[in-house]
């Protein structure tokens, strides 16, 4: 097993771009998963990653030993315990990363999808992709003004829900509506329809916009639905991931046919 120990090591320069900037990750369309959980996630999802990279300490773990188990054809490397360190954004790191590709999937016809609007914050934004992978999304399209998908803290975040769902970053959500075949639901606090009154079966997308400022005019107007959520507390509203994540489990309420 190869050992990296020292921090001019130029492949230990790289993971560390990877592991910091959206930009590089990007670029190389790669990206390090964080920890044991993850990677198991990924590998139940039927994909192998390009490199795993362990800590000292890792070696003795019987968890990360059993998913080295299932990796025998991918290279191995150990990285001293400071420059796994500095990769990892764990308090306590748990010793494995994974480094991953993040192409671009294939286009296809969505069916239930959502639509994401320069949401800012990556724990916002996870959470949202693990509530659509649970609830059989099979698209989610991220405007530019996104946080970074593949980020370690959205990562963490959605917990595997990235393997099992579709993401389109850098998406011109307009475009994405014109061209959805279903009804477009567009979630806003000046709306009158609830989104109980809704027929939700067929063909449908949600629209959820920024933390902040909601929804653009534009991808408003483009909705075939205003909607929503009827809060009878004292609150203004609620966050993104909480909105998304009753709008969707709404929609897979009235799917599931319900025992005789």
């Amino acid at each position: 097993m190869k050992l990296i120990s020292s921090r001019d090591n130029p492949f230990f320069k790289e993971l560390l771009k990877l592991s910091s900037s959206a930009k590089s990750r990007r670029e190389e369309n790669l990206t390090l998963l964080d920890g044991a959980h993850l990677l198991a996630a990924y590998l139940d999802s039927g994909q192998l990653p390009q490199h795993i990279f362990l800590s000292t300490a890792a070696r003795h773990d019987a968890e990360i030993s059993a998913l080295l188990a299932r990796l025998e054809a991918v290279l191995v490397t150990q990285l001293a315990e400071k420059l796994f360190a500095e990769l990892s954004e764990l308090k306590t790191p748990t010793g494995i990363l994974a480094l991953i590709p993040t192409c671009a999937p294939a286009a296809l016809t969505a069916h239930f999808a959502l639509l994401l609007e320069d949401l800012q914050d990556p724990g916002n934004l996870g959470s949202i992709v693990r509530s659509a992978a649970a609830a059989g999304c099979d698209a989610v399209y991220l405007s530019k003004g996104c946080a970074d998908a593949w980020s370690p803290k959205v990562l963490r975040a959605a917990m595997g829900g990235h393997f099992v769902v579709r993401i389109y970053q850098q998406q011109n959500l307009l475009d994405v509506a014109q061209q959805f075949s279903g009804q477009l639901f567009a979630t806003s606090l000046q709306a009158t329809q609830s989104l109980y009154q809704c027929q939700l079966q067929g063909d449908i997308a949600f629209m959820v916009g920024n933390e902040g400022a909601g929804l653009s005019d534009a991808l408003l107007a483009s909705a075939t639905h205003k909607i929503t959520i009827p809060m009878p507390g004292r609150v203004e509203s609620l966050n993104a991931a909480a909105a998304s994540a009753i709008c969707l489990f709404e929609a897979v309420r009235q799917r599931v046919s319900v025992p005789s």
